[in-house]
């Protein structure tokens, strides 16, 4: 373990982290590295980061070499698309059993090299290494190099066994490994002036290919995606892109500054998500461009680009605008989304109560604090019983999300959106922010919540099974119907006839968002008939109070 402890050290003494930068020389030659703690992995370990980093390229065979359990949990969950082979999708493992415990594990994983070379040819091999085989001392290093000798196929070991660190660290030695065994080792067909890498961006949901268009459109080539629908060809000969943007910098900083080290390909950070984070994208890629001998066109093309998409992006969202004013968001992901899928809520017009920072480097809060201003809300680590707190407290309308968190929002009875690498949308680019705007709305005006919050028609019974209180009443001889029935029986009787909303929905929205007039009540159910101006009006003037109905006229 002595080799990978020397390159743990090595990945986290990165002089491209700011963190690491305000360190003390001595501090720094630690590195960041922490003894390990029980359940410090829950939000995924070393391996885990590594095989989510690296398994988007796509026409490479991922084998983990361990017990099946590791590929089973790992497989498929990161929501990234292909737009040629799939063989990425296909999990291959070495399957280690009791005896591989004991006798070791080496000559599985040759075998399982072997096989999967005879029957599917891929690219090239990623093997993983997972905490069993790391604690018997298996050498993948020496099996890949004999296997990519003998098989004449690139064989890669990814050194990243689980119990070395968390996800973020997977996902930093993940790029080590290409830059150690992949970037440099072959040449590509061809060069142009308006080459560049994307690192640490994967292509979630198909977000890349909304970007692309526009890339391809100014005439500037995607060299090596690093790794969303990346080709193993792609990554070898990334080496002579002209620059490079740095989508996330808390998984691919490493690779990014090395490249730059040793090839001299210039990096910046920067975002596609939002009307005005895609813009400064396309403006600081041409400006990098035309600094490395790009021609100086390219800086006015692009230009005419943006205001081309922004105007149409813009208009695409207005509609959606005033329905979104003064709606507040919760935000609770991390890293570069912390600050960039930000930018975009602002954007729509909802009102930001809070971002989590847990993943952010100090650049992201930096960005945070431009967005939100100096006293944003920041939330280190929240939990599930405060962000619940928050939630049925009415402190925001909407909590955008991974999938691990929406059942602290269903349980609260209020909107959720996930925005993690899990969902099934895309929302980078021009179209993406529109097509987040749509779902937000969709989630945010969904009557299933206002039909979720009404109380359950069980509510009014007691325990033992009896109406409470119970019903004394006679009518025509006949017991009276139970106050909880009748209380539903009144709710559920249709206002909007044409959209079928009923009183209940109808008096719910006027409590929860203090309503006052017909128009208010539309915007917030789906109350738009014109069959039901008069029965709103009525339920306005029933609900008011101590308000006059000739007052309640006046201010409709």
């Amino acid at each position: 373990m002595s080799s990978l402890s020397a390159r743990i050290l090595d990945v986290f003494n990165e002089p491209g982290c700011a963190k690491n930068a305000d360190k003390s020389e001595a501090d720094r030659k630690k590195g960041c590295t922490k003894q390990p703690k029980p359940g410090s992995a829950a939000g995924g370990c070393a391996f885990d980061g590594a095989k989510i980093a690296l398994q988007p390229f796509t026409d490479v065979a991922h084998l983990v070499h361990g017990p099946i359990a590791c590929e089973g949990n790992s497989w498929d969950n990161r929501g990234a698309a292909s737009s040629g082979a799939s063989i990425w999708r296909t999990g291959f493992t070495t399957d280690m059993n009791e005896t591989d415990i004991v006798f070791g594990g080496e000559k599985r994983l040759y075998k399982a090299i072997r096989e999967i070379l005879a029957k599917y040819d891929p690219a090239a091999i990623f093997v993983y290494q997972t905490c069993i085989p790391a604690m018997i001392g298996d050498d993948i290093n020496a099996v890949c190099k004999a296997a990519s000798r003998k098989f004449g196929k690139p064989v890669i070991p990814v050194n990243s066994p689980g119990f070395v660190g968390s996800k973020n660290l997977g996902n930093k030695l993940a790029g080590q490994a290409l830059l150690d065994h992949v970037i440099g080792t072959e040449e590509p067909d061809y060069t142009t002036p308006c080459d560049i890498n994307l690192i640490g961006e994967y292509n979630l949901s198909g977000e890349l290919w909304q970007v692309k268009p526009l890339l391809d459109e100014l005439g500037i080539r995607i060299l090596s995606c690093i790794s969303g629908d990346g080709k193993y060809r792609e990554v070898a000969s990334s080496h002579r892109a002209r620059a490079a943007m740095l989508v996330c910098s808390k998984s691919m900083i490493n690779v990014a500054r090395k490249m730059q080290e040793r090839y001299a390909i210039p990096f910046f950070e920067g975002s596609f998500y939002g009307i005005q984070d895609s813009s400064d994208a396309l403006r600081n890629i041409a400006r990098v461009l035309v600094a490395r001998g790009a021609p100086e066109d390219l800086i006015g093309r692009t230009e005419v680009v943006i205001a081309r998409e922004e105007a149409r992006a813009w208009a695409k969202i207005g509609s959606y605008r005033p329905r979104l004013a003064g709606k507040r968001a919760l935000l609770i992901t991390g890293g570069v989304k912390s600050w960039s899928v930000l930018a975009a809520l602002q954007e729509a017009g909802l009102e930001l109560v809070g971002t989590s920072v847990k993943k952010s480097t100090k650049e992201d809060k930096e960005r945070i604090k431009q967005r939100m201003g100096q006293d944003a809300h920041m939330i280190d680590d929240m939990a599930p019983r405060d962000i619940y707190k928050m939630l049925k407290g009415a402190k925001a309308d909407i909590m955008l999300s991974g999938g691990k968190s929406q059942f602290v929002a269903l349980k609260a009875a209020m909107p959720w959106l996930d925005i993690n690498q899990e969902r099934s949308h895309a929302y980078m680019g021009y179209l993406g922010i529109v097509n987040l705007v749509a779902e937000i709305d969709k989630a945010l005006f969904n009557p299933m919540w206002e039909q979720l919050r009404r109380p359950a028609p069980w509510d009014g019974i007691a325990k033992h099974g009896h109406p409470n209180p119970m019903v004394l009443a006679q009518t025509d001889g006949q017991a009276a119907e139970p106050p909880a029935l009748l209380e539903v029986s009144r709710r559920a009787k249709r206002v909007c006839l044409c959209n079928t909303v009923d009183r209940g929905t109808i008096e719910d929205a006027i409590r929860l968002h203090g309503l006052t007039s017909v128009d208010s009540v539309r915007l917030h159910t789906n109350a738009f008939g014109g069959c039901c101006r008069s029965r709103i009006q009525d339920i306005l003037r029933a609900m008011s109070g101590s308000q006059p109905p000739a007052m309640q006229q006046a201010a409709e």
